[in-house]
């Protein structure tokens, strides 16, 4: 009962898609405007590249400058555990 119920239903979505997209436009596109719209769709890639490298340096750059701020803590910590310990003698 189930496979019967599935073949039918395939057979049926088949049958619409195969009517909605079966119908002749009887249009011309003209090869100007394919070249238009490669364009466009290019373009927009291209800025979206554009987009990602520039905030995927600046999150690099934040990451890299934390880093830098902790290590520079931890001298400066250092160092002043080191003077106190001297200044304790």
């Amino acid at each position: 009962m189930k496979k019967s119920l599935k073949v039918l239903n395939f057979l049926y979505f088949f049958t619409c898609w195969w009517i909605f997209f079966s119908i002749d436009a009887h249009a011309y596109i003209d090869p100007s405007a394919v070249t238009y719209v490669i364009q466009a769709v290019a373009a927009v890639f291209i800025a979206l590249g554009a987009v990602v490298t520039v905030f995927r340096h600046k999150i690099i750059a934040f990451f890299k400058k934390n880093s830098k701020n902790s290590t520079k803590r931890e001298i400066h910590l250092k160092e002043d555990t080191d003077v106190d310990s001297k200044s304790e003698q």
